[in-house]
């Protein structure tokens, strides 16, 4: 390490001088220039995508205030944003980004601190305390302690790598919120299904077990064999199988809720399970009437145009993040190579000193300065330099890697939910058709069987194929909302700009 003192004796350049040509001087920068990668994945959609939806307001400006229709939901997502703890997180994540950057930032300009010290010597031993000999010395004033001047961007580098980190995080916190919107949506919809199977499953197990009752009085009257009567148990404790079922997932439908919500989620919110009326027993052989599901919708959802894949790189936080984690790490290579030139720091003071105290503040005293630059040369290292720069680039690589499988993710996600828009709507129909068919069916089983044309194992077979179709119908009409919910997702939509007071910082 080599040191430069200069003096006021040799006088030949002022501190003021000196700091005007440093920041001249500096501006230098080894950050390798930029380029954002060409997305790994085709121009269009994959044929499998079916016909899109054109028109309309794009997901990502689209608010999920106006994409959920709900008034329930929308207050369930309200108290979600305010109240979950991993959305809380990726929030204390952005301060504690933006701190770091105002730390680097900071490093950028000298750093003054103030100083009062004293000192008091004697050459000997023989001087003593009070003696003749004993010398005091007494300065005040302020400095700058080992200020970097960035000649070779270093420094700069450095702080470019934390603005990225920042504008990281700020990425992270929206896709956090995205999520966040799109898992209550989902919660709420699983919700809402598992609602309309547990009353559908109230409905069989009522036809059941009435069907059970009139079977056993049919059998103790000679008009029903043993095996119609096991048979008839049997499908009544399969409903009462089935009902437990729903009622075990509706429950963890609502603990799932809950956690997402972040707080208990007032009863008012949550969908009830109406009251399934129960016929009381009856000597009449005529037989139930068959189970109908509930006729209710689910919450639906503003359908959103799919646009083109390029689309995703401008619009969705997480591909925006991993980018900016990108730029981090180009920064961070400038910072590497910085470093295998000298570093130059200077240490300055200006104050008054004085041989008593009283003289600091009085004319006793005299003005004072002194200026130390500091010249850091790498000679030998045994290559942690350049084994720092290749950390560098190898880290570049990686985040490489990493934005385009965002990318790539993405626009599977996109398409995934593009294919379920286009299948979906004909299962649906299908479905309800086959549904339709099937309560025909049913009654016509009835019918032949209450006039002996067809035997009770024909009703029974109606009765299962009806309850399955049914419960088929709800969870299709849940995985259609479910998909519109993740395309919404997977375009982008979710996130609203934040109130005033949460700008980023400044330059």
């Amino acid at each position: 390490m080599t040191k430069y003192r200069i003096s006021r004796a040799s006088g030949a350049i002022r501190p003021l001088t000196a700091l005007a040509l440093a920041s001249v001087l500096a501006g230098c920068s080894f950050i390798p220039t930029y380029e954002r990668p060409a997305a790994p994945v085709t121009a269009q959609w994959p044929d499998t995508a079916g016909a899109q939806l054109v028109g309309g307001t794009a997901a990502a400006d689209l608010p999920w205030q106006e994409f959920v229709h709900d008034v329930r939901l929308r207050e369930i997502i309200e108290l979600a944003l305010a109240n979950n703890r991993d959305l809380r997180v990726s929030i204390l994540n952005i301060e504690q980004a933006r701190a770091q950057y105002q730390i680097r930032r900071a490093d950028q300009v000298p750093t003054l601190s103030g100083a009062l010290s004293g000192t008091r010597q004697a050459p000997n031993a023989a001087g003593g305390e009070g003696g003749s000999n004993v010398s005091s010395v007494y300065t005040l004033g302020v400095g700058i302690t080992a200020w970097e001047l960035d000649f070779f961007g270093r420094v700069g580098a450095l702080k470019d790598a934390a603005l990225a980190q920042y504008l990281a995080t700020e990425e992270a916190r929206k896709s956090a919120q995205i999520s966040l919107v799109s898992s209550v949506s989902t919660a709420w919809l699983a919700l809402q299904a598992d609602t309309e199977l547990l009353l559908l499953a109230e409905r069989t197990l009522a036809s059941r077990d009435q069907s059970l009752r009139l079977t056993k009085l049919r059998f103790d009257n000679g008009a029903s064999s043993a095996l119609d009567l096991r048979q008839a148990e049997s499908l009544s404790a399969s409903a009462q199988a089935a009902r437990a079922q729903q009622l075990r997932l509706r429950a963890q439908d609502i603990n799932l809720l809950t956690l997402l919500v972040g707080q208990a989620i007032p009863e008012r919110l949550i969908p009830a399970v109406p009251m399934v009326a129960v016929a009381p027993p009856s000597n009449d052989l005529t037989q139930a009437t068959p189970p109908v599901a509930p006729t209710g919708e689910l919450s639906t959802f503003t359908a959103v145009p799919a646009g083109l894949p390029s689309d995703l790189l401008l619009r969705r936080p997480d591909i925006r993040a991993a980018e900016q984690q990108l730029i981090a790490a180009n920064a961070n290579i400038g910072a590497a190579r910085a470093a295998f030139f000298p570093r130059i720091t200077l240490t300055a003071s200006a104050g008054r000193a004085s041989t008593t105290l009283d003289g600091l503040v009085s004319s006793g005293g005299a003005g004072a300065w002194s200026l130390a630059p500091s010249i850091t040369v790498p000679i030998f290292d045994r290559g942690r330099n350049q084994a720092n720069l290749d950390v560098a680039k190898a880290g570049r690589e990686i985040t490489v890697a990493q934005y385009e499988k965002a990318i790539q993710t993405a626009f599977r996600e996109a398409a995934d939910a593009l294919a379920g828009r286009a299948a979906l709507g004909d299962q649906l129909k299908a479905l309800e058709a086959q549904a339709t068919a099937e309560r025909d069916r049913f009654r016509l089983a009835d019918l032949r069987y209450r006039n002996g044309i067809a035997s009770y194992l024909d009703l029974l077979d109606a009765q299962r194929s009806l309850f399955s179709t049914e419960q088929a119908l709800a969870q299709t009409r849940q995985a259609q909302r479910t998909n519109e919910v993740q395309l919404y997702k997977a375009l982008g939509g979710g996130w609203s700009e934040p109130a005033a007071g949460t700008s980023r910082p400044a330059g």
